[in-house]
């Protein structure tokens, strides 16, 4: 490619913080819930490339067109993969897109089209720009794409310097399926793979039923496998629980023990999974290797947000709750966020 920067390149990262950070004429950002890619245009060629530098281009057929039509003939554009659905942004959909079969992603291209958000411009024509200061930055990233509008396929974020307005952003705008906010200085130079902004999320806690683990790659206890029960009672799959020491993993081996299937048990997940009983591995409905426990153990974990009946990301471990009866863990505790339509973050 005929560019100042060749890719793979290492997008710029955050570190997460609780609370928004205030300083003078800081830049505040929606915090999108996609695929972050960095677009690579040199004349007819494009390529785009993900957070861990892999080839996305022909996952999202239908973007390249649109982002053939939006972006000048060279430049690097550093950005979000969405697609957007009925609630909100639908990162399921984003997932069954990566699939070996050029035709399920052909016809997925029509079903559920992706978009992409913009939000820093790397390069443009011959000229390096990540030297620059992020104000300069945007300003040429918005006069670049001051055509695209709201409903187009491809867009700039939204961006404020107004913390009480990003402070809004943070709580409202999760009902789209947003992630939280990141903060940006100004004077932020583009420093690829360093986490040098900072992005605020949501932190909630909830109850919730250990039924299985996931082993660890290397040894012991890699994650916990969470359910919560429904007005049904029927127990669901919601999430894993991980990032354990590997001390603490080696630990969990041992504490888990005495909940494993014993002869004659049933798993409440045993149909779901399609497997006998007396079975010590099986899949669940989340295509997870479980290893099965008597759902009796109760943790509390930190979540950022769900989405569906699922938490969208790993879950925290917070404590054992063994003054917790099981069969008490259910989605009722979960707080319930109204949904906005992205029209209106993007009205912003």
């Amino acid at each position: 490619m005929d560019l100042p920067l060749s890719p793979p390149i290492d997008p710029m990262l955050a570190k997460l913080t609780s609370d928004l950070p205030e300083a003078d004429d800081l830049r505040y950002e929606p915090k999108w819930d996609g695929f972050r890619s960095i677009v690579f245009r040199s004349g007819d060629e494009m390529e785009l490339s993900s957070r861990n530098s892999r080839p996305l281009t022909r996952y999202f057929p239908e973007l390249i067109a649109s982002l053939s039509a939006a972006l000048p003939r060279r430049c690097v554009v550093d950005g979000e993969i969405l697609i957007a659905g009925d609630g909100g942004l639908d990162f399921e959909a984003l997932l069954q897109r990566i699939h070996p079969a050029e035709s399920r992603i052909k016809r997925l291209a029509e079903e559920t089209p992706s978009s992409f958000v913009a939000f820093d411009l790397l390069a443009e024509g011959a000229k390096n720009l990540c030297g620059l200061p992020f104000k300069q930055r945007r300003a040429r990233l918005e006069k670049l794409l001051q055509g695209c509008g709201p409903g187009d396929p491809v867009q700039i974020t939204p961006q404020t310097t107004d913390v009480a307005l990003a402070a809004d952003w943070l709580d409202r705008f999760e009902g789209a399926g947003l992630d939280g906010v990141v903060a940006k200085s100004p004077e932020l130079p583009y420093q690829p793979g360093k986490r040098v902004m900072w992005k605020i999320k949501h932190e909630r806690t909830a109850d919730c039923v250990v039924a299985g683990y996931r082993d660890h790659k290397q040894d012991g206890v890699g994650s916990l496998v969470l359910g919560l029960y429904d007005d049904e009672h029927v127990l669901r799959h919601v999430g894993v629980c991980s990032g354990f020491s590997a001390k603490r993993r080696k630990e969990l081996v041992d504490e888990l023990a005495p909940l494993a299937l014993g002869e004659g048990d049933v798993h409440p997940w045993r149909e779901m999974a399609g497997t006998g009983p007396t079975a010590s591995r099986w899949k669940s409905d989340a295509e997870l290797e479980l290893n099965p426990l008597r759902p009796t153990l109760v943790c509390e974990v930190a979540y950022d947000h769900r989405q569906g009946d699922r938490f969208r990301h790993a879950t925290q471990f917070r404590r054992w709750r063994p003054d917790r009866d099981a069969e008490s863990c259910t989605f009722d505790q979960l707080e319930v966020v109204a949904p906005i339509e992205l029209s209106e973050v993007f009205g912003h």
